[in-house]
């Protein structure tokens, strides 16, 4: 039996899995609660919402029959990388492990995040270039793919991820947080606007918070919310579509679209047009925070297939 729970509190979601050989049998996530208004929440509150919310997510029939645990602890494979919010997931995790007598294995919630990808669109690539693109994350990464990971950083934004940039116009706009879903849709239902804010691309790297600005001022001049919702969309998507081009040039690896940002239909839309069997985007359910990758991780440190 390769039965294993995996355990993950991010920012924003607190999310459990089960993966018993091979397949997903339990997948359950709850969106922390944010005040209406505020963009965002401070790692004291959020640390305090998984807390609360972890049993009952547990609190399934399913979640029985264990023979491991995996939990994210930190962010990234860095040894300088740490939130406090994963702390409420490595004690729940350890505690599950430690009286059921049960393996433990650790992780991170990108290499959840790229497991959960791969898995989601039979992605079988072992080396790659994967956008991580989410709420506080917007990083271009080399990855090797194994049983264990290789991660190196090679490109990202230099200020704010596309996901503040997307959530804070968003939030101004009236929308509540997370505001992704809702600037994409509106996004999509606009025609033939000239409203436009700038991409601004070096290489693998850019730069996003003159774009929010831009954004913003659009706002307060009163243009049509379609409108600016289009214009951050394009921008978003011009945006990624330089730094592909460019990583394309340099390594010529296939890439992988992954993260909550990957979700936007926008941006899928957009981006498949332009590339034909060179960019991926993960399945839109396994796109945003979820502990499947994790229990995938923790199936393969348990002699599950790759």
């Amino acid at each position: 039996m390769h039965r294993v729970l995996g355990i993950d509190t991010s920012n924003y979601t607190t999310s459990v899995a089960i993966v018993d050989n091979g397949s997903i049998v339990y997948d359950n996530r709850k969106l922390l609660k944010v005040k209406e208004g505020e963009k965002g929440l401070r790692q004291s509150e959020a640390l305090f919402q998984h807390v609360n919310n972890l049993p009952s997510l547990l609190n399934d029939k399913t979640v029985k029959s264990l023979d491991a645990v995996c939990v994210s602890i930190k962010p990234r494979p860095k040894e300088e990388s740490y939130m406090p919010v994963f702390k409420a997931g490595q004690s729940i995790a350890e505690a599950v492990a430690y009286t059921n007598n049960i393996k433990i294995f650790y992780t991170t919630h990108q290499e959840g995040h790229i497991e959960a990808a791969c898995r989601s669109i039979d992605f079988e690539y072992k080396e790659f270039i994967a956008f991580h693109l989410s709420g506080g994350t917007s990083e271009v990464l080399y990855v090797k793919r194994d049983k264990n990971y290789i991660i190196e950083k090679i490109g990202g934004t230099k200020d704010i991820s596309f996901g503040q940039l997307v959530d804070r116009i968003g939030v101004a706009l009236g929308y509540e947080f997370p505001s992704g879903s809702y600037v994409d849709l509106k996004a999509l239902r606009c025609v033939n606007s000239e409203l436009r804010i700038p991409s601004r691309v070096d290489g693998l790297e850019f730069n996003l918070s003159g774009q929010e600005t831009l954004g913003l001022k659009y706002i307060d001049k009163g243009y049509n919310h379609e409108e600016i919702c289009y214009a951050v969309m394009l921008c978003a998507a011009k945006t990624i579509e330089k730094v592909i081009i460019n990583s394309l040039k340099t390594y010529k690896l296939p890439v992988l679209i992954m993260g909550g940002v990957a979700s936007s239909s926008f941006l899928k839309n957009y981006i498949t047009k332009k590339f034909f069997n060179s960019v991926f985007f993960s399945n839109p359910k396994y796109a945003s925070d979820n502990a499947t990758g994790v229990a995938f991780i923790g199936y393969m440190n348990l002699g599950g297939a790759f």
